[in-house]
């Protein structure tokens, strides 16, 4: 209940205490100072002892020996009879960034990853009395569950045709969440938000990974440009045809399609040659 009113009897027994003290000290005679005197004490070790103040997103678990009564969650002065156990817990959200964790993916690569959530408490009995520290509950289960979606991804996927880890953050990072709240359940934890804060091929074997990433970007980078190549030869040619320029035999083609490739594929600047006699010389 409320503390206020309770406060207010409190003020009002100590009031009648002191007045019956002082009638005893000038001998008045009646048996009120004697009453006031013996019950007051005991109205003070019944009210005193139950009081608690609850802050903004704070709970109270209430038990009665060992059996749970209830939570409370009315913020400001409370009371309730001495004899009841309490038990606050912070219904707060609470952020929590794992450590860097390794973990083999879907195809069996070494990788490191490490997470950020945001979870609270939203039933205080079950924090406090299904698990045994929930907060060192939410590590370890954090843990785990980094781990299980972390060897359900591969991690890259160079033909992008498979959901990865690296590619496909906010799927992941669904299903990150999806497995914590099954989790946490049990404590009474929801998860408000989480996301990854680290994620990378482990050391052992990054600088492999990132040689084939380079010669991945290589070929596929060649491969676009032979393509626009191919596609800019075929322009000329039909141009070339199109508007009757002049006639091209086989060997001319040939020869006009090698160099076209050569100047459009080349790495460096092409130096231009001057022909001054014939095709054939």
């Amino acid at each position: 209940m409320s503390g206020f009113a309770m406060l207010f009897a409190l003020l009002v027994v100590i009031a009648l205490q002191v007045a019956g003290v002082v009638n005893l000290s000038n001998h008045a005679a009646g048996w009120l100072p004697v009453l006031s005197v013996i019950v007051g004490p005991i109205l003070l070790i019944l009210i005193a002892p139950g009081f608690y103040m609850l802050q903004p997103n704070q709970a109270v678990a209430i038990t009665l020996f060992g059996d749970y009564r209830g939570t409370d969650r009315v913020t400001g002065l409370r009371w309730t009879w001495p004899w009841m156990g309490k038990k606050k817990v912070s219904v707060r959200a609470n952020n929590f960034i794992s450590d860097k964790i390794k973990v083999n993916d879907l195809r069996g690569n070494p990788i490191e990853m490490a997470a950020q959530i945001v979870w609270r408490v939203v039933d205080s009995a079950q924090a406090l009395f299904d698990v045994d520290d929930y907060q060192a509950f939410v590590r370890v289960q954090v843990e785990a569950a980094i781990r299980t979606i972390g060897s359900r991804y591969p991690y890259d996927d160079f033909e992008h045709q498979e959901i990865t880890l690296r590619g496909n953050h906010d799927q992941v990072g669904v299903e990150l969440r999806g497995e914590l709240q099954a989790r946490l359940a049990v404590a009474g934890i929801t998860v408000d938000e989480c996301g990854f804060t680290h994620l990378a091929y482990a050391q052992e074997i990054a600088g492999a990974m990132l040689r084939r990433q380079q010669a991945q970007a290589v070929v596929a980078a060649r491969k676009t440009l032979v393509e626009g190549a191919v596609g800019l030869v075929e322009m000329a040619l039909a141009m070339l045809s199109e508007k009757k320029v002049f006639e091209l035999d086989d060997d001319r083609r040939a020869a006009m399609v090698s160099n076209l490739m050569v100047v459009l594929c080349g790495e460096r600047d092409t130096q231009p040659v001057v022909n001054t006699g014939t095709l054939y010389q």
